[in-house]
């Protein structure tokens, strides 16, 4: 099936490893012409650069928690191939210390939102600036993706940063964008997906605890991780106007059914069966 992304120009923030490295390949295998982006290692995407060449796919360097930066990542991305169609918005952190509210300090939390929501406001807001002002037939492509978590949906004990932080862009960000985009682009789009656990670099070595492998499965049907394409697959037609133009400020949850979270064991249940 031709997607309609041939030609079109796609911005993946995060775009070195798991599902934004995946989400680049596939872009390129439609055709489109990708700005990679990546914030400290860029080796991942090396095999891509080759494969396709720089009239394909271009990697710039940027922190996003920079104003200048995010300005200097879409200046050079437009420098390169033109204004950006289509954004993928999928670049975060998830601090790796289990910390409840009470324990956890200002500092991490600041940098949490900062770094997964802040930064994404910032990428939005000059993705949009630079759109209000391009031809009609760009502003026709016009397609946002945030990339959020199940953590987003059903909250994460020990990490309420990294929460509040998807939450807030799956929910407030994408829903009032969604209402915003058409004021500059008729046809532009808004969405948002949210993965459960997937197989990625940062995650597989969590994934080697039984006791992480059995909570993060439990009350998921499909008693399965998922994997980069899994999720890459749905960003791509999630972002194709040709396919999904009548779909906008919908949060798509790729997460195998899952039902919630898994939070007590059976020792921690006083009283047993009534």
């Amino acid at each position: 099936m031709d997607l309609g992304l041939t030609g079109v120009h796609v911005l993946v923030t995060g775009a070195s490893g798991g599902i934004g490295l995946e989400a680049t390949r596939l872009y390129l295998e439609q055709g489109a012409r990708v700005t990679a982006h990546y914030n400290t290692t860029s080796s991942t995407l090396h095999p891509l650069l080759s494969k396709y060449g720089l009239d394909k796919i271009h990697a710039i360097q940027a922190n996003l928690t920079i104003e200048e930066d995010t300005e200097q990542l879409l200046s050079n991305a437009s420098r390169v191939f033109g204004t950006v169609q289509v954004i993928v918005i999928n670049h975060g952190i998830f601090p790796k210390e289990d910390e409840m509210v009470w324990q956890m300090s200002l500092a991490r939390w600041k940098n949490t939102i900062d770094a997964n929501l802040t930064s994404s406001f910032l990428v939005a807001k000059e993705y949009l600036k630079r759109l209000e002002n391009s031809e009609e037939h760009i502003k026709d492509k016009a397609s946002v993706v945030f990339i959020g978590s199940t953590a987003g949906k059903y909250g994460e004990a020990g990490h309420a940063d990294y929460a509040a932080s998807k939450s807030a862009m799956m929910y407030g960000l994408t829903l009032s964008l969604k209402n915003e985009i058409v004021k500059i682009a008729p046809k532009g789009r808004v969405n948002a997906i949210g993965p459960g656990w997937v197989y990625t670099p940062m995650a597989e070595e969590s994934l080697k605890d039984p006791k992480i492998f059995y909570k993060a499965l439990a009350t998921t049907p499909l008693k399965k991780v998922a994997q980069p394409h899994d999720i890459a697959t749905q960003i791509v037609l999630l972002s194709s106007q040709t396919v999904s133009g009548h779909i906008s400020g919908q949060v798509l949850m790729i997460e195998g059914g899952m039902e919630g979270r898994l939070l007590n064991k059976p020792e921690e249940i006083e009283g047993g069966a009534l």
